[in-house]
């Protein structure tokens, strides 16, 4: 799902890279006034473990690869502003280090995966969470199927950016997308569901989107 450079034409890099600056910007400004002792260690553990999962790939049908994504993860432990800074600085490090994801087609991927992956799935988590009936379970169920969505949607995303910029037929990337990214999101939220249950288990106060009945969650 990474986009490398020449994937896209100059007018959906320019504007993908604006709307993933002025995400970047909000982020960092929200970071200001949510960063806390707490925070700060948590956001650094979660970009390290994600970083780090991102390079695991794993079998998927037709003799592709997938991997964890991150950016559902990301927004239930940190909120959605949060999540979306750890997801551009992985991307950008992947970008810069790995030459994982083209530098033109960053903002682009920052979109994908960082926006759309993390901050409005988030929002679709809480339609969904305040939905279910309130308790553990009903938690579980919205955070496996909002990383479902992340995956997705992010990769829908990408079809119609490779798209529009000529790259391939829409018609052709969507539905090829799609189907087999609806696969790899089962993964997603396998592994989502098992790493907030471990949290939720040890420390269910690092999880900023829980909290056990009789308590309020966040809003």
């Amino acid at each position: 799902m990474h986009i490398p450079d020449g994937f896209l034409n100059t007018g959906v890099s320019v504007a993908t890279g604006i709307v993933a600056a002025g995400a970047v910007g909000y982020g960092l400004r929200k970071a200001r006034e949510e960063l806390d002792e707490k925070s700060v260690p948590l956001m650094a553990m979660v970009t390290s473990f994600i970083f780090a999962a991102q390079m695991l790939n794993f079998p998927v049908a037709g003799g592709t690869s997938g991997h964890f994504l991150g950016g559902a993860l990301a927004a239930l432990l940190l909120g959605p502003w949060l999540g979306c800074l750890v997801m551009a600085l992985v991307l950008l490090v992947q970008c810069l280090g790995f030459a994982d994801g083209g530098l033109t087609a960053l903002g682009a991927n920052i979109l994908n995966m960082g926006i759309i992956g993390t901050v409005l799935v988030y929002y679709i988590f809480r339609f969904l969470q305040r939905a279910l009936p309130s308790g553990r379970g009903s938690y579980l169920i919205s955070a496996a199927a909002a990383a479902w969505l992340s995956v997705v949607m992010a990769s829908g995303a990408c079809a119609v950016e490779l798209g529009i910029s000529g790259t391939t037929p829409m018609g052709v990337a969507l539905p090829a997308m799609l189907a087999i990214h609806a696969i790899i999101g089962i993964g997603e939220a396998i592994i989502t569901v098992a790493v907030l249950s471990l949290v939720m288990a040890v420390r269910p106060d690092l999880v900023r989107t829980y909290r056990p009945q009789g308590a309020e969650n966040l809003a």
